[in-house]
């Protein structure tokens, strides 16, 4: 569960930073602020504990790290469709998927199926489908989980 809402608020930064044109860590330390960690206030769904607060932070800050090398690598994957033309959610999920990639020690598989998951409930209708696609050719390219990478 910690992870799943980590995910989900980490996109909620990017999502935000992209639309609004901010800093995603100016985004985030403003969307942490919002955050009450187990007070019993419900504004964001179930109670949020540090662990899963720290989690998002975690794939934030991967992400405005990684952001020039995510960026050119789902250039390279993203056939037909600039920045510009894709939906922001679509575009900002699979950004997600990459920084948790770098970040996380995930299998592939489950990290496919979390953007998949976050595509179809806040994307359109082919949202899922079009992240499946791009993220498998990920997944062609990587080594195996767990592989030693010499």
């Amino acid at each position: 569960m910690a992870r799943r809402r980590a995910r989900e608020l980490a996109f909620q930064a990017l999502f935000q930073s992209e639309r609004g044109g901010f800093d995603v860590l100016d985004v985030w330390d403003e969307l942490r602020t919002e955050l009450v960690l187990d007070d019993g206030d419900d504004t964001y769904g179930e109670g949020l504990d540090a662990e899963t607060v720290q989690l998002a932070e975690r794939l934030v800050r991967t992400f405005a790290e990684r952001r020039v090398s995510i960026d050119a690598e789902l250039e390279q994957l993203i056939e037909g469709w600039t920045f510009g033309q894709m939906a922001q959610t679509d575009l900002n999920v699979l950004r997600l998927a990459l920084a948790e990639r770098s970040a996380l020690d995930v299998p592939g598989e489950v990290t496919v199926e979390m953007a998949v998951r976050l595509a179809k409930k806040y994307g359109g209708e082919d949202s899922g489908r079009f992240v499946n696609g791009v993220l498998a050719k990920v997944l062609r390219q990587a080594p195996p989980h767990g592989a030693v990478v010499v």
